[in-house]
């Protein structure tokens, strides 16, 4: 007779525990390296510091009213619900652990860890200022939903205000738009304030005349759209300056205040534009997480704050560590969205492949990016599109991006909506996200402020207590004193 299994036996008997993966950010790189590992046999933690995937290339058109936030960054949690191995947290990522295979993260005033077996760093890249922080105070970026908020309420505010001053010269000023950087997203922002001004805020406004406004397009390099070929950065130069857009190459930024900004010329003199609402869209650097990735390991960074990785995409001396998108440097790839695609594709599968199928780091293939090309738009009806040898401008080259990133676009829903808002604009410039509020002008600066504020409290209140435990200490050791006096 069979006696059954004794409690003890059981318990005794090890639980099999599935191989972690921890995935950094919420980008292209975080989301597809996720979706990809739906079927495998491991556990997949999502980590972000918002919940949120924010599809980027379509930023600026939140800043200029024609999209609205969430058709272009719908929550994580859900995107990733109907997938059971894959859990979403919302924390900020401040410590790797790379000996301990453990991530350290807060959740507001909640620190906690996630422990891994296998890492994937996706955290993206942040808006660089070239060492010049302070220019951000004046000029933000674009990399963030509160970024296109800001500036979308910095922008409109300054139409309302030219609308109620008296002063011409300080009217000017705030209908003077000044957008530093002739990448794409430099070139779509110009060329949207320009058909905002022209065509969208037209006839509402009594004292002003919104077309009168000054768009300046400015970089230091001498050419619009350097990553494309002379010959489609100058249609798209040709393009805006047909909208009325001023195009300012060899001029670099030399300081930037709260009037306008310093530039200074090819041959050494300096010259102030004044202008209220500055965009800055001129480079990017790293998440912070990759130099200390660095720091622990024998990677190196580059002077954007890349992490230089191995042909595998993961860092030398740890095979389990993999980084891709804006934070990695192979092969002077571009910070694309196809490059971080392809590469948390690429790190899933070698992850994949490695638990469930026992090969061995070494037997991985170098990672190989294939270039489907490059694209920017440049206004209504009119698109730049690179592939390989293939070079197209105009009409139909904004039909491909339109299909392009329709195609990206994340859910059913959203796709819809933002098709019918294109739609709305190209009927008649109607845009319907024109919302601001002072709030989101001044939110960032606030809590800059805030955060100093709390900074200083808790550096007040660590003194306060090393000055308490050494008050006590002097006067455990008085008592200790007067104690051995009356022994004696």
């Amino acid at each position: 007779m069979t006696e059954p299994a004794s409690v003890q036996d059981t318990a005794a008997t090890p639980v099999p525990r599935r191989h972690r993966v921890v995935i950094i950010g919420s980008g292209f790189g975080g989301l597809f390296a996720a979706q990809h590992l739906e079927k495998a046999d491991v556990d997949v933690t999502l980590i972000a510091k918002t919940g949120h995937h924010l599809f980027q290339p379509l930023l600026y058109q939140v800043a200029t009213g024609i999209l609205s936030v969430g058709e272009i960054a719908p929550p994580t949690r859900l995107i990733l619900r109907d997938q059971e191995n894959a859990s979403v947290v919302l924390g900020d990522v401040n410590k790797i652990d790379v000996t301990d295979k453990r991530v350290h993260a807060t959740a507001g005033h909640i620190a906690f860890d996630l422990e891994y077996d296998s890492l994937i760093v996706a955290a993206g890249a942040n808006q660089s200022y070239f060492g010049n922080d302070h220019f951000e105070r004046w000029a933000p970026g674009m990399k963030t939903v509160d970024d296109a908020l800001e500036l979308r309420s910095r922008i409109l505010g300054c139409f309302e205000q030219a609308e109620v001053i008296d002063d011409e010269e300080e009217r000017r000023r705030l209908l003077t738009f000044i957008i530093v950087g002739a990448g794409p997203t430099g070139v779509e922002m110009a060329g949207q304030v320009a058909e905002l001004a022209q065509h969208t805020l037209k006839d509402s406004f009594r004292r002003i005349d919104p077309a009168s406004a000054r768009v300046i397009l400015l970089d230091a390099a001498p050419a619009v759209l350097p990553p494309f070929g002379n010959k489609l950065g100058n249609a798209a130069r040709a393009r805006l300056e047909k909208m009325g857009v001023e195009i300012q190459l060899n001029a670099m930024v030399t300081d930037v205040d709260y009037h306008g900004i310093e530039v200074k010329d090819p041959d050494g003199s300096v010259r102030r534009i004044d202008a209220s609402c500055k965009i800055w869209s001129a480079g990017v650097q790293a998440s912070p997480l990759g130099k200390m990735l660095a720091e622990q390991t024998d990677a190196e960074i580059d002077r954007a704050g890349r992490v230089l990785v191995n042909k595998d995409l993961s860092l030398p001396g740890h095979s389990e560590i993999f980084v891709v998108g804006d934070m990695m440097s192979l092969d002077n790839l571009p910070g694309v969205a196809q490059v971080a695609i392809q590469g948390g594709k690429y790190a899933a599968k070698q992850i994949i492949n490695e638990v469930e199928k026992g090969k061995s780091p070494a037997q991985r293939p170098p990672f190989k990016y294939f270039d489907k090309g490059s694209m920017a738009t440049v206004s209504r009806y009119s698109a730049v599109v690179k592939m390989g040898r293939i070079e197209i401008s105009g009409f139909i080259a904004w039909v491909m991006w339109l299909i392009v990133h329709l195609a990206y676009l994340i859910g059913f829903k959203n796709r819809v909506t933002t098709m019918f808002s294109w739609g709305m604009h190209m009927g008649g410039d109607h845009r319907s996200q024109l919302t601001s509020t002072k709030q989101w002008v001044y939110a960032r600066q606030a809590i800059e402020r805030v955060a100093a504020d709390e900074a200083a409290a808790v550096r007040t209140a660590e003194e306060a207590r090393r000055n308490g435990t050494s008050a006590e200490s002097d006067a455990s050791a008085d008592t200790a004193g007067r104690n051995t006096e009356s022994v004696r």
